[in-house]
C-alpha cells in the first residue's frame, strides 16, 4: 500500500537526519529542536528543558481521563561510525548512535504521526524524549525536574531494538528484564621499586592480580545460586613502567543484578576482599561503589497490555511474552521505580544480517525495517491501554 510505504519513507527520512547529527548526553541540543518541531507541526503542545535537554509533547482526544507515556531516548555514544560508505554515518567526528536511540525516536515520532491523524483513541498521550540514557542520568534528572508531577501518567512503555532477536520480533516479560548496573574503582596503594629489587617495595600489581580473582569468587560463593550477578572488572591502571614496579593500581569494572539485597551483597564482600587484601600486604585501599542504574522491573499488570499490542501488531507467532531476562542496563528503569509501566525489546535483526551487528559496535545501525512496526506498536499501545484507566 502507497500509506505503507510513505509512512516508511518519512520514519526512515526522519531517523536518518538523526543518525547523522549524533549528539551525547545533555547535549542533544539540535536532537530535541528536531523533535519539538516536528511534534509540534502536528499540533501538540510541546514542553522542552525537562531534566536539561528532555520534552514532553502532548496529545489528547476525547473526554477520557487516562494518560499513557511513550518514551524515546535521545542521547548517541562517544564511538567514531566506521561506515564511509553509508549515505547517512555519523557527520560529528568521534560520535555516532551506536545503541539505536536514532530509531527509537523515529519509531516514537511515527506513534506521534499515526495518533495525531487517527485519532482513534479516548484519553491523553504524552511522547516522553528522554535525554542522557547511556549513562544513567537523563531519567533521574527529569523526573528531578517535576516530570511525573507536570506531567503525571497513569503508566509508561518503553521499548529497546534488539541486535539478533529476528527482525520485527517483539519480546518482553513480567518482572525483572534488565539488571542494575553498580560502578566501582579500586585504588590499591603500594610501595613502588626497581623491577630487579621487588622485596624493597609493595608490589600492587600482585595484590591487584590477588584482588581481581579473589572478586570472582563472590558470584560462585556468596550470592544464591537462584539469583542472577555479575562482577566484571574491566580496566587495569597502573603508574608503573618497564623497569620499575609501581606504587599504584587502580581497577575499575561494573557489577549487574537484579535484587537490591544482591547489590548490597556484592558491595558489601567486594569493599571487604579488596581491604582485607591490601592490609595482608601491607598496602593501603581505596574502594569506590556508585548504584548508576537501576533494574528495569516490568510491572505485573502492564505486561499483558503490552503483549496485546504486539500480537495486534505483528501477530502471536512473533511475539514472546516470557523472554529470558538480560544483564544489560537501561535507564528506562528509574520510570519503573516512580510509576507503573512496561518495556519490550523489538528485533533489530538475527546474527549474520545488517540488523544483527552488536550494540555499541561501530558499524551498527538501526535496522529501518523496523521503524513502522515499532510506530504502529505503540500507537495500539495508546489506544488499547488508555480505556483500561
Amino acid at each position: 500500500m502507497q500509506a505503507d510505504k510513505d509512512l516508511s519513507d518519512l520514519l526512515k527520512s526522519w531517523r536518518h537526519e538523526l543518525h547523522r547529527h549524533p549528539e551525547t548526553g545533555f547535549e542533544e541540543l539540535r536532537t530535541s529542536d528536531f523533535v519539538a518541531i516536528l511534534l509540534g507541526g502536528m499540533g501538540m503542545d510541546v514542553h522542552r528543558g525537562i531534566g536539561g535537554t528532555g520534552l514532553v509533547a502532548d496529545l489528547k482526544v476525547g473526554d477520557g481521563s487516562g494518560v499513557i507515556g511513550l518514551r524515546a531516548d535521545m542521547d548517541a555514544l562517544a564511538i567514531h561510525e566506521n561506515a564511509p560508505e553509508r549515505e547517512h554515518a555519523s557527520k560529528t567526528e568521534g560520535k555516532m548512535h551506536a545503541c539505536g536511540h536514532d530509531g527509537h525516536m523515529a519509531m516514537i515520532l511515527g506513534a506521534a504521526k499515526l495518533l495525531s491523524e487517527r485519532r482513534d483513541f479516548n484519553g491523553t498521550v504524552r511522547f516522553i524524549f528522554q535525554p542522557a540514557e547511556e549513562h544513567g542520568r537523563g531519567a533521574k534528572a527529569m523526573m528531578q525536574d517535576g516530570l511525573f508531577e507536570r506531567f503525571p501518567v497513569d503508566a509508561i512503555y518503553g521499548a529497546h531494538n534488539m541486535p539478533g532477536l529476528p527482525t520485527g520480533n517483539i519480546a518482553t516479560r513480567v518482572g525483572g528484564i534488565m539488571a542494575s548496573e553498580d560502578n566501582f574503582v579500586i585504588h590499591v596503594k603500594g610501595q613502588g621499586t626497581h623491577a630487579a629489587r621487588p622485596h624493597m617495595g609493595i608490589d600492587p600489581i600482585v595484590i591487584g592480580s590477588e584482588i581481581v580473582l579473589a572478586l570472582q569468587t563472590i558470584v560462585s560463593r556468596n550470592v544464591d545460586p537462584s539469583l542472577s550477578a555479575v562482577i566484571s572488572c574491566t580496566e587495569f591502571i597502573t603508574d608503573g613502567i618497564r623497569n620499575a614496579i609501581p606504587t599504584n593500581v587502580t581497577i575499575k569494572g561494573d557489577t549487574r543484578s537484579y535484587a537490591p539485597a544482591v547489590q548490597a551483597l556484592l558491595e558489601t564482600r567486594m569493599r571487604e576482599i579488596s581491604e582485607g587484601i591490601c592490609r595482608m600486604h601491607g598496602a593501603t585501599c581505596t574502594f569506590e561503589y556508585t548504584h548508576e542504574f537501576a533494574p528495569t522491573v516490568n510491572w505485573e499488570r502492564c505486561v499483558p497490555v503490552a503483549v496485546e499490542a504486539a500480537r495486534n501488531t505483528v501477530g502471536a507467532e512473533s511475539v514472546n511474552d516470557a523472554v529470558a531476562p538480560m544483564m544489560i542496563s537501561e535507564d528506562f528503569g528509574a520510570f519503573l521505580q516512580a510509576v507503573p509501566g512496561a518495556f519490550v525489546f523489538i528485533g533489530n535483526g538475527e546474527s549474520g544480517t545488517a540488523g544483527g551487528v552488536p550494540l555499541h559496535n561501530n558499524r551498527y545501525d538501526f535496522n529501518d525495517e523496523v521503524l513502522t512496526t515499532g510506530a504502529r506498536y505503540f500507537a495500539e499501545l495508546a489506544r488499547i491501554a488508555l480505556p483500561r484507566f
